[in-house]
């Protein structure tokens, strides 16, 4: 198999010519080949894009920024929604029904 120019990295700076204009951007080969790097840049520069054939596929963020982005697990959204409802101060009672009871035998 042949390399064509396109998939080959160009000038000193090792970078390919996908990332080669737009910083914060790696195809997945590099990520991959480059991973510590990306990592770096992740922690020094921001998110860091990866892209599979020339289209945005993942990015890589900061596990600190993950966890903000996620927000904690809570419920606190759905304690919100209920006090924020108009019909928080209704009653609402349960329908019992009188279950049957069998004999028992001791």
């Amino acid at each position: 198999m042949t390399r064509t120019e396109d998939s080959k990295t160009s000038g000193r700076s090792g970078k390919s010519h996908v990332d080669a204009g737009r910083s914060g951007y790696w195809i997945l080969q590099d990520a991959k080949a480059r991973f510590s790097e990306l990592v770096r840049k992740v922690r020094s520069e921001g998110p860091q894009h990866v892209t599979v054939h020339g289209r945005d596929e993942v990015v890589v963020i900061a596990a600190e920024e993950f966890r903000r982005l996620k927000g904690g697990v809570t419920g606190r959204a759905l304690i919100n929604a209920m006090q924020a409802s108009p019909y928080r101060e209704m009653d609402i009672e349960p329908r019992r029904e009188r279950l049957p009871v069998r004999d028992v035998v001791l």
